[in-house]
């Protein structure tokens, strides 16, 4: 089980244990996540093939929607099929390489999720404050360079995680109370100093989510007082209400975010364990589930383009900012 090709313990493998304590109740506990990733996976590949085939959707927003859903998509896919193999099989076994790359790509992709939340902000702000601009700001160069950009700033923060993690001796065991590699957890199981891996991941976090959430607050701020200055009620709900399916996603994404990160940190001894790891894949499933659903009900162009679809109508996409 065990390596000795460094100076310190490395094991072939991880144990992952799903959700520790309720080991008899994986079975439903996992229908639920299945049902979830089903319609995160049809959901999320519907509204790409929408975007890419219908012209009225060729727009900025919806180019910074079709991002969001393939980081939707390819975050659920990293954990979600594996931890049903350990709820339906008990699979539990993680190559300690293949753990690595998971850890990896979960906290890149998360990070790209805040980034692209971060960018679409920033597109209402243009659309709302600089309407008659926001064709010429928003080109199709300058988005292919913020999605690029958003893309490398998690590849260069996340790829020190597995470093950090891979230079700890583990001679306690190989055992992981969860149901996918995170970073805290695995490092968490060495015999060896995490301190740094605790350090440089609330870096990342301040980095990463503060950041994020200071410019969506931000250009939320401005985008109010745009809307405010209005003074037709009507151009006053028309501006606003193209910002509540963004708002209903940021809401999503990050309020279990919030709750994964401090409970973590702050109420590890008063918040039993298998409600850390039931949330922390929700964190990871539910935005990529919610998101085409928010999108589809609140975007008239997306409604209209999945009625289109299943009717095979002439529908007719309204333009609006």
């Amino acid at each position: 089980m065990w390596g000795a090709n460094s100076s310190s313990l490395t094991p072939k493998f991880f144990i992952l244990n799903g959700v520790p304590g309720l080991e008899a109740a994986h079975i439903w506990i996992s229908l639920p996540f299945f049902f979830m990733y089903i319609i995160a996976v049809l959901g999320n590949c519907g509204l790409l093939y929408l975007i890419s085939h219908e012209e009225a959707l060729h727009r900025p927003m919806y180019y910074f929607l079709a991002l969001l859903s393939f980081t939707d998509v390819t975050l659920c896919t990293t954990t979600v099929p594996n931890m049903l193999c350990i709820f339906w099989f008990n699979l539990k076994e993680i190559d300690f390489n293949a753990c690595l790359a998971q850890m990896f790509f979960v906290h890149m992709l998360t990070g790209m999720e805040s980034g692209v939340l971060m960018l679409m902000a920033l597109d209402r702000y243009v659309a709302i404050c600089y309407p008659l601009r926001y064709s010429t700001i928003l080109t199709n160069p300058v988005i292919a360079k913020a999605g690029l950009a958003t893309f490398l700033r998690g590849v260069m923060l996340v790829i020190p995680f597995t470093f950090l993690t891979k230079r700890l001796p583990y001679c306690r065991g190989n055992f992981i109370p969860h149901t996918y590699c995170d970073h805290m957890s695995v490092a968490k199981v060495s015999c060896g100093n995490f301190k740094v891996n605790a350090i440089y991941g609330l870096m990342v976090a301040l980095l990463i989510g503060v950041f994020d959430i200071c410019c969506i607050s931000l250009s939320y701020s401005m985008i109010l007082r745009a809307v405010v200055s209005l003074s037709s009620a009507d151009a006053r709900y028309k501006a606003f209400s193209t910002c509540t399916s963004h708002i209903c996603a940021i809401v999503i994404t990050y309020v279990p975010a919030f709750f994964t990160f401090f409970t973590h940190r702050f109420g590890g001894h008063t918040i039993p364990h298998h409600i850390h790891i039931i949330v922390a894949n929700l964190y990871l499933l539910l935005p990529p589930t919610m998101n085409p659903i928010v999108y589809g009900v609140k975007t008239k162009q997306i409604r209209e383009g999945v009625i289109k679809f299943l009717l095979g109508d002439k529908a007719v996409f309204t333009q609006d900012n």
